[in-house]
């Protein structure tokens, strides 16, 4: 949670509040833009250009809606804007996997297929779809927070979550029936 202090000071010019608050939010904006763009350099540089954004736009926040939110909004219109401009692409970059543990070697493989499953089933979701999820799911903004956010009815923000939901189910179909692609 930020410190509404903290925001205040940025807007009343206090540098080191500013950045202090860029940090705390820095993380979020990232994974936020990852999620929607499903490749990592695109993500830096939506996360860079929001983070900048936030930086010359700060004066402009308005306590009407939470901090995260606006901040959401941000980097969503940003990943949008860039989602559009730019066809998405599939990154081939093998990833190496990292267990935690010695323990259960075949749990935490199991657990990295499964987590990569969803990640390629979310990019696969339609653009409006995959921004829901993401605010949803991996940021947990409340239907009102995210109709706030996209500036959406909470009816249609209730829509795209439940028809985002029936595809991610047939998208990963065949992995819940016990099989691991490959």
């Amino acid at each position: 949670m930020i410190e509404p202090a903290l925001i205040k000071s940025a807007q009343a010019g206090d540098r080191e509040a500013l950045v202090a608050l860029l940090r705390e939010i820095e993380n979020q904006v990232y994974r936020t833009a990852y999620y929607l763009l499903n490749h990592e350099q695109d993500a830096m540089d939506a996360s860079q250009e929001a983070l900048i954004r936030i930086y010359t736009k700060i004066n402009t926040y308005e306590e009407k809606a939470q901090f995260r939110t606006w901040v959401q909004r941000i980097v969503t219109n940003i990943c949008i804007d860039k989602f559009r401009r730019k066809k998405p692409s599939v990154s081939i970059d093998e990833h190496e996997l990292v267990f935690e543990s010695g323990d259960n070697v075949e749990t935490e493989v199991l657990s990295s297929y499964a987590a990569e499953e969803i990640r390629e089933a979310i990019g696969k979701l339609p653009e409006h779809h995959r921004t829901v999820v993401v605010l949803r799911y991996l940021q947990d903004f409340s239907y009102n927070e995210i109709a706030d956010s996209l500036n959406l009815p909470l009816n249609t923000v209730k829509s795209y979550l439940f028809r985002a939901r029936q595809q991610l189910q047939t998208l990963l179909h065949d992995y819940q029936k016990g099989g691991v692609r490959g």
